[in-house]
C-alpha cells in the first residue's frame, strides 16, 4: 500500500465488500464459526443493529475499495458489562501484513475509549496463531482457553479468549 488507508464509519455502500471480505475468510479460515456464507440482507441487518446499539463499525478503505473492517459489540449485555466490548476484526486477503488490521484496530480502540468502553475482548480460534501474535502485539493477553465449546467442519474447536484494558 503506498498510502494510509482513510478508516471511517462503515455505510450501507460497503455492505457488498464486507460480505466478500467476510465470506472468503469464512471459506479460507477457521476463523468465523459458521457454515453458511452471509448475505447483504443479514449484514444490513447487523449494521443497522450494532450502530443502534452505539457500537462502532469501521472500515478501512483506499482507492481499491474496502480493504477490511471492525466491528465491536457488548461482550454480554448485562448492565455490569456495560463497559466490555467484544471485537471482531477482518482484513480482505490482499491487505494483509500491509498494516490494516493494526489501523483498524488502534481506530477501533479509540472510539471505544471516547464512548467510556474499559476492555475490550476477543474470542479467537486456538489455531489462528496469526490472530493471536497480531493481538498480542496490540497490547491483548490471554486470560482464558475453552476447549470443544465450538463446531465447525464437524470438528470441535478450542476458542482463546484475549483481553485489553482500555481504561487506567
Amino acid at each position: 500500500m503506498m498510502t494510509s488507508p482513510l478508516i471511517r464509519p462503515a455505510s450501507e455502500g460497503d455492505l457488498v465488500a464486507i460480505v466478500d471480505i467476510y465470506n472468503d475468510v469464512l471459506e479460507t479460515s477457521s476463523t468465523i464459526w459458521r457454515e453458511e456464507p452471509t448475505s447483504v440482507a443479514e449484514r444490513r441487518e447487523w449494521l443497522a443493529e450494532t450502530c443502534s446499539l452505539g457500537y462502532p463499525v469501521l472500515v478501512a478503505v483506499d482507492a481499491s475499495g474496502v480493504l477490511g473492517f471492525i466491528a465491536a459489540e457488548p461482550f454480554r449485555r448485562w448492565s455490569g458489562y456495560a463497559a466490555t466490548c467484544e471485537h471482531s476484526i477482518h482484513v480482505r486477503r490482499d491487505a494483509r501484513d500491509h498494516g490494516v488490521g493494526r489501523l483498524l484496530l488502534a481506530a477501533m480502540e479509540s472510539a471505544l475509549r471516547a464512548r467510556g468502553a474499559h476492555v475490550m475482548v476477543a474470542g479467537i480460534d486456538a489455531e489462528n496463531d496469526g490472530s493471536l501474535r497480531f493481538h498480542a502485539r496490540a497490547g491483548f493477553v490471554e486470560v482464558g482457553r475453552m476447549p470443544d465449546v465450538g463446531q465447525l467442519r464437524e470438528a470441535w474447536r478450542e476458542l482463546v479468549l484475549v483481553e485489553k484494558i482500555l481504561a487506567p
